[in-house]
């Protein structure tokens, strides 16, 4: 029985072989003929379709934004400079550099005791002159009454000149007499004439006396003047900057002792191109008021103020380039002179343009639209301007149409693509993150905080940013860059 079973399962075993070893040359013989079919059948080469992000143009108005750079400055810098040698004898406490001072204000004093002793000598001259001015016309008055007095005499000698010569007349009188009366006569309008000349003497002693009390007058007004040179004040409210003084020192005439800032009075001066120069003007060709906006970066915190353009350089200057434009700034938020600013002008608006990336245009001018079968067509297209990454074009043929957005050297006109379309508005994406150490955040602002360059304003955002628990990464790089680490 168990010769049997052990027959019947060799038996089993030797067919599922056979069986096996069937159906795997099968297998090999449909394999030969399949690859002997195709090595007959001439090949075929299947069309490359390339996969490209496309926009739709929509033609609309837009204003262009003009970005240059330029320097911060003041529009009203005063040098205080010393009127007079000598020592300092009175510092204000806001005589320092940073020091905040109002209009008036004193802020150092020269000593005046030489011009005060000046001033003395000189209202005593003034005085005397005024002495003089007083016995003139006193003189004068007297002069005068010397001269009515003499004139009287003469009368009286004529008249008795007229009485001898009746008497002679008549024959009473004598020669001698009348030669006596005539002789009087003579010596009275003799004295009549000397009168007269004292009396325009003492007339020109008046105006000898005016002079010298004018005199008198504009030396004491000089003293006063430099009097008051003495105590040098402040022209405006302002900030003091480059003090170089110290109380007790020598001064010099015309030292240069500080400089006052108005910081509220700044603008910032930035060159352009002629001709983006040439699309900020009117049509009476005078530089349009267009509005501006100044930003400082500071370690990833940006300083904004908005502003205007005010003018422009009368020339270009040697050496230089281009146009020189000024734009005031309003409000200026944690702004100095000599900062390095980014300036974004505002342009008239621009109709019928199209928006595009600026990978969209090539070297010729053209772009590529989607067509029919989603192939591709060259298109010309006219460059307007450039914004950062976007270029502004105008091409009345291209509203609607969908245009790729990166072009490659593999696109071309004719090529099929598979066009990849935005579904959906991305929204903006927020800064990265990072949540800081004790230690480091530590470091970061004791590095702030000792940083005496970065205006009031910006530090107190920063520092107030560092408080928060998580910082922006850009930030943190900008910062830990400048430290070295």
């Amino acid at each position: 029985m168990r010769f049997l079973r052990q027959s019947l399962t060799g038996l089993f075993l030797c067919s599922v072989a056979i069986a096996v070893l069937l159906y795997a040359g099968d297998l090999i013989k449909t394999a030969l003929d399949e690859k002997a079919a195709r090595a007959d059948r001439p090949s075929q080469s299947r069309e490359r379709v390339f996969a490209v992000n496309v926009i739709a143009a929509s033609p609309g108005t837009v204003r262009p934004v003009l970005t240059a750079f330029g320097d911060v400055k003041s529009r009203r810098t005063l040098e205080i400079r010393a009127a007079l040698s000598g020592q300092v004898v009175e510092l204000s406490e806001n005589f320092v550099e940073g020091g905040q001072v109002a209009q008036g204000q004193l802020l150092a004093l020269i000593d005046p005791a030489n011009t005060q002793d000046a001033l003395a000598r000189i209202e005593t001259d003034l005085r005397d002159a005024e002495a003089e001015q007083r016995e003139a016309v006193a003189a004068v008055l007297l002069a005068n009454d010397e001269v009515v007095a003499a004139r009287e005499q003469v009368a009286l000698r004529n008249r008795v000149l007229q009485r001898q010569i009746d008497l002679r007349a008549r024959g009473v009188g004598t020669v001698a007499a009348v030669e006596t009366a005539e002789l009087a006569a003579s010596v009275a309008r003799q004295s009549v004439l000397a009168k007269r000349q004292g009396l325009a003497q003492a007339e020109a002693r008046i105006d000898q006396a005016a002079t010298r009390l004018a005199r008198a007058q504009i030396s004491r007004d000089e003293a006063k003047r430099r009097l008051a040179d003495t105590r040098v004040v402040a022209g405006f409210d302002g900030m003091l900057s480059g003090v170089n003084l110290v109380e007790g020192g020598l001064v010099s005439v015309n030292e240069r002792l500080a400089e006052l800032i108005d910081p509220a009075a700044l603008e910032v001066a930035f060159r352009i191109s002629t001709a983006q120069y040439a699309r900020l003007l009117d049509d009476s060709g005078v530089l349009r008021q267009a509005p501006v906006k100044v930003t400082l970066n500071v370690f990833g915190t940006d300083l904004v103020s908005s502003g205007q353009l005010s003018r422009d350089s009368a020339a270009v200057g040697e050496g230089q380039t281009g146009r020189l434009i000024f734009a005031q700034i309003n409000q200026p938020v944690g702004l100095k002179p000599g900062d390095f600013v980014t300036v974004e002008v505002t342009e008239p608006p621009l109709n019928y343009v199209i928006r595009l990336p600026s990978s969209a245009l090539d070297a010729a001018g053209e772009v590529l639209i989607l067509g029919k079968e989603d192939r591709l067509l060259a298109r010309p297209a006219k460059l307007l301007r450039r914004q950062g990454d976007d270029i502004l074009v105008r091409a009345p043929d291209l509203n609607g149409a969908e245009i790729v957005a990166e072009r490659s050297p593999l696109l071309g006109a004719g090529i099929k693509v598979r066009p990849l379309r935005a579904t959906d508005d991305k929204a903006p994406k927020a800064p990265d993150m990072v949540e800081l150490t004790a230690e480091r955040k530590a470091k970061l602002v004791a590095f702030v905080t000792a940083n005496k360059r970065m205006p009031a304003a910006a530090k107190q955002r920063i520092l107030g940013q560092l408080e928060k628990p998580k910082v922006p990464v850009q930030m943190v790089e900008r910062i830990e860059s400048r430290m070295g680490g």
